[in-house]
């Protein structure tokens, strides 16, 4: 009897082909959550989550009961069972008879063949067990989860059979187009060289030339960077007829790289576990230097300087290099779990520094800020846009739409052998989509929650961490103080040690302490700690063995009175980070004071210098210094003053970056602010990239604390930044509270300008709805506040809307009605645009010779006003007229100008409008390449940038009418 249970395709159950009942969905989604995890329990909680997700129903663990007593009748008779287990229930099947685990078996097999034809063979095998499309049911989150998951490896898997086929000489065997999973993966290099050699090998030299500079226009476009060494090289043998591209049949072990990239010789090396031996079994890349391809991040923070114990966590990390079995090639996971202050960083940064050699194209160190005193933990967008920026995207090329953007990031981490360290999570959910999807990377979450999710989507493994064993704990406190020290007072450092109760911070923290008075009897330092619990013995460590408020209190007793006057205001900021300018701006003192007193809270361990003259404290010590600055009637007026630092000099900042922008009237500054003074467009950018966090934080703040009028003006200086980075949920945040703050104030001024933003966000991210509810709100208000400038920048804003909607009449009318406001109120800048605006319009309209006049109008002025934002519009405007008048050379040099300006300014969009108005004149120019090329191009970016669904639609269907 021949039993196969699907899980690839829609849930079933089949006996010799025959199908067999296992009931509605639900029941049957029941036995794809315990089959995933074949022969391991699965507990009821986690059960309920993969069947229900967040929304479970009032009985749910009483209707998985009945579900599971129909499966159980249903399942016996082939073969398999589902038991009682102390940890849950069990689904005992022969792993061969689910599909799913036979496929990872399969694929783990083939990449340790020792042949090209036995690979193929077990790669056909693998690849047949999938449906031709996978089907959309079920759609709960985890079950989605999966279903990406499942699907890289099927990619994974093509692209190894691909290799194999390529090197035997079996083009005409490739089991999925080339020319179709380039365009599904425009920046995968791997594919591209595949596709090349395939063209190449077929005589078709010139298009596989043409896939070539294709990808490297796309990745100096979206990314800033050059092709790989290895496909620089397949390029170069291609165009010598290099005798290496003839077919080698040779065979070998699978390797995750590009036909033509080399021999593989990128095993791992060094001491640790499978180090040297994994070949075939996690795919590892050619051995080539990385900073010729991209910029290699080495973003671990310092490890801990002493470092006891835990060598049961080590091991256990350690497995995570060993290679894999029974996992066609899924990346290795551990999720650290433990109390606050038990060590869960300082474990990861200890393994991760010792294992430095076995990830030589970087290390990645995000802190998503799970447990902060704030409760505002890192966002997936904010997060994925660190890792983007860490792995060296540039601004221009990083999606708006959260699925477009962590694709991106998996593609720029995909094939490199990089360590990924997401600290504090609050939970999988924030984690998921922020993981790899190559083998070649490893993953080390650390999180206060149980990360069971984890396990269920991707097989983490889990570690939780207790406090230190007596021993350790003894040991690290001896090489904090000295042996001669603590054998000196054996009774008063083991009554230290039972303060602390084993956990490591509160033990780093006092010996600290100790340090600082080397003379000073332990036994004094107990009586300093039993006093200073006190009224502080409310705070939660998550461990009732540990006094940290007392370890806490005492430390922060014994600083100088600089140290102890700065650590409370370190508290009132809920940023990530905080700078030495702002830290001075909080003390209203001069920098070089606050940076002896942070000097000495760093030596004390309750501040870390994470990065050069930034700070971070962990959340405990936050939430400490937090209580103490409450208790302080000066921390209000503190706070103000870092209010004002901030608002001054984002607002300079912000004139930097669009000098023909609205300004805003600012009050002077408070005294000891000292806002920094910025040289130029690119200080402006750094000081911003480095602040934008805090700054998002501190908007929120405001409104909190009530600073109304600072909070709208800190919200109206941050959109020419965050709209430039595509940090649309920042964005909408902050013009959200800005609008709350100006509905305080009841100024209807403030409101309209909120709206407007708001509108602006809305209409980039399609909410079109939205947007012309606040654009038409904002409008309504301007009217009756006889705004006329206001009136005409929200006509353009609604001109703009309509376009998008696809009414270019009333688009035109709103542009019309711009153009006169501001040539009411004499506003040059404005007139320019409006201008430009009409003219698009009229082109659209089929007026092209009323359009052209209205650009060349727009441009001269735009061009003595040194606009060159808008100047970037009009030249495409101009060239989109000029094209339909005929004149396509001057067109096309129009065209370019746009492209230009758009790639210096960043504008994704309007780089892709011009590359397809650039096409459509290539195309009526008799130029068929060069227009597919310019469309293919502006598709990608539209793609990357995750929303412009109608654009993106179009332009595919230039691309394969023209096929």
């Amino acid at each position: 009897m021949a039993v196969e249970f699907c899980l690839l395709q829609t849930i079933s159950a089949q006996v010799d082909g025959r199908e067999v009942d296992l009931g509605h969905l639900r029941q049957r989604q029941v036995l794809a959550a315990l089959l995933v995890d074949a022969n391991r329990p699965v507990s009821v909680e986690r059960l309920i989550d993969r069947l229900w997700g967040e929304g479970p129903p009032q009985r749910a663990a009483t209707t998985l009961y009945s579900y599971l007593s129909r499966l159980r009748r249903v399942i016996e008779p082939l073969g398999a069972s589902i038991s009682r287990h102390p940890q849950g229930y069990v689904c005992e099947v022969d792993p061969q008879a689910v599909d799913l685990h036979r496929f990872r078996d399969l694929v783990a097999r083939a990449r340790s063949a020792g042949d090209d034809t036995h690979a193929a063979r077990l790669l056909t095998e693998a690849l047949r067990l999938w449906p031709g499309d996978t089907p959309a049911e079920p759609d709960t989150p985890w079950f989605n989860a999966l279903r990406d998951t499942l699907e890289g490896e099927r990619l994974a898997a093509e692209l190894d059979l691909n290799d194999v086929l390529l090197r035997q000489g079996r083009e005409s065997e490739l089991p999925a187009p080339l020319r179709l999973l380039a365009q599904a993966h425009p920046l995968d290099e791997r594919i591209a060289a595949q596709l090349m050699l395939a063209l190449h090998r077929q005589g078709r030299t010139p298009q596989a030339l043409e896939v070539y500079r294709g990808i490297t226009r796309l990745l100096d476009a979206e990314l800033g960077l050059a092709p790989s060494p290895s496909l620089r090289q397949l390029h170069q043998d291609i165009l010598v007829g290099a005798p290496l591209l003839a077919v080698d049949s040779a065979g070998g072990p699978l390797a995750d790289t590009p036909p033509g990239s080399g021999s593989g010789s990128g095993s791992a090396s060094g001491s640790g576990p499978g180090a040297g031996s994994d070949e075939g079994h996690r795919p590892t890349p050619v051995a080539v230097p990385a900073e010729a391809r991209f910029p290699v991040p080495r973003q671990l923070p310092s490890p801990p300087p002493v470092f006891t114990g835990r060598g049961r966590a080590m091991a256990e990390l350690d497995r995570l290099l060993e290679p894999p079995s029974g996992h066609g090639g899924t990346v290795p996971i551990a999720g650290i779990g433990g109390s606050g202050g038990i060590g869960k960083t300082c474990l990861a940064l200890h393994w991760a520094h010792q294992r430095l050699d076995q990830f030589p194209e970087g290390q990645l160190y995000l802190n998503l800020r799970g447990f902060e005193p704030s409760g505002t933990p890192t966002t997936v967008a904010s997060a994925l846009r660190d890792l983007l920026d860490s792995l060296g995207a540039p601004d221009g090329s990083v999606p708006t739409g959260l699925n477009a953007r962590a694709g991106l990031y998996r593609s720029l981490i995909q094939g490199r052998r990089i360590l990924v360290i997401l600290d504090n999570a609050r939970d999988a959910e924030q984690v998921l989509p922020l993981l790899p999807g190559s083998p070649t990377c490893v993953v080390i979450v650390t999180s206060r929650h149980h990360l069971a999710g984890l396990v269920t989507t991707h097989g983490a493994r889990l570690l939780t961490l207790g406090p230190l064993s007596t021993a350790d704990a003894a040991s690290l406190l001896t090489r904090r103080l000295g042996r001669e020290r603590v054998h000196k007072e054996p009774a008063a450092a083991a009554g230290l040690l039972q303060l602390c109760g084993g956990l490591p911070l509160a033990i780093s923290i006092i010996a600290a302490r100790a340090a600082v008075h080397p003379t000073f009897p332990l036994q004094g330092l107990i009586r300093d700690l039993h006093g200073a619990g006190g009224a502080l013995d409310t705070l939660d460590a998550g461990d009732d063995s540990a006094d940290l408020r007392a370890v806490f209190a005492s430390s922060y007793g014994a600083l100088s009175e600089p140290a102890r006057r700065i650590f409370p205001l370190l508290g009132l900021l809920a940023g990530p980070d905080i700078g030495l300018a702002a830290v001075a701006a909080l003390a209203g003192a001069e920098p070089r004071q606050v940076g002896r007193a942070l000097t000495e809270l760093v030596r004390a361990h309750l501040v870390t210098a994470h990065r050069p003259d930034r700070y971070t404290m962990h959340d405990l010590l936050r939430a400490y210094a937090a209580e103490l600055a409450a208790a302080d009637p000066a921390s209000r007026s503190a706070f103000e003053r870092l209010v004002d630092h901030y608002l001054h000099t984002a607002h300079a900042a912000d004139r930097l970056l669009s000098p023909h922008g609205e300004p805003i009237a600012l009050t002077p500054a408070l005294p000891g602010a000292a806002p920094v003074q910025l040289a130029d467009h690119q200080a402006a950018l750094a000081w911003f990239a480095a602040e934008h966090a805090v700054l998002t934080s501190l908007v929120a703040q405001a409104r909190h604390a009530e600073l109304h009028v600072k909070t709208w003006q800190l919200a109206a200086v941050l959109p020419t930044f965050l709209a430039r980075r595509g940090l649309w949920d920042e964005l909408t945040a902050t013009q959200y509270a800005g609008l709350e703050a100006a509905t305080a104030l009841a100024d209807r001024s403030y409101q309209a300008r909120a709206h407007r933003e708001l509108g602006n966000s809305c209409c980039e991210t399609g909410c079109f709805d939205d947007a012309q509810a606040h654009l038409e709100q904002a409008l309504d208000l301007y009217r009756e506040l006889g705004d006329t400038v206001g009136q005409a920048h929200t006509h353009l804003n609604l001109g703009w809307l309509w376009e998008r909607r696809g009414d270019q009449q009333r688009g035109l009318e709103h542009d019309l009605l711009a153009l006169d406001r501001f040539e009411a109120a004499d506003h040059e800048t404005g007139r320019a645009r409006a201008l430009n605006a009409a003219g698009w319009d009229h082109a659209q309209l089929g007026k092209y010779e009323e359009a052209a006049d209205f650009c060349r109008e727009a441009l001269a002025l735009q061009q003595h006003l040194g606009d060159r934002r808008g100047e970037a519009n009009t030249w495409d405007s101009l060239g989109y007229a000029l094209q339909h008048l005929g004149d396509h050379r001057q067109a096309a040099d129009c065209f370019l100008r746009s492209l230009h300006l758009n790639e210096e300014l960043g504008h994704q969009y309007n780089q892709a409008e011009t590359l397809e108005h650039l096409g459509d004149t290539h195309e009526a120019g008799g130029d068929t390449a060069a227009a597919r090329a310019a469309w293919q191009r502006a598709a990608d970016l539209l793609h990357a940038t995750g929303h412009h669904d109608a654009d993106l639609h179009r332009l595919r269907g230039k691309l394969q009418n023209r096929s």
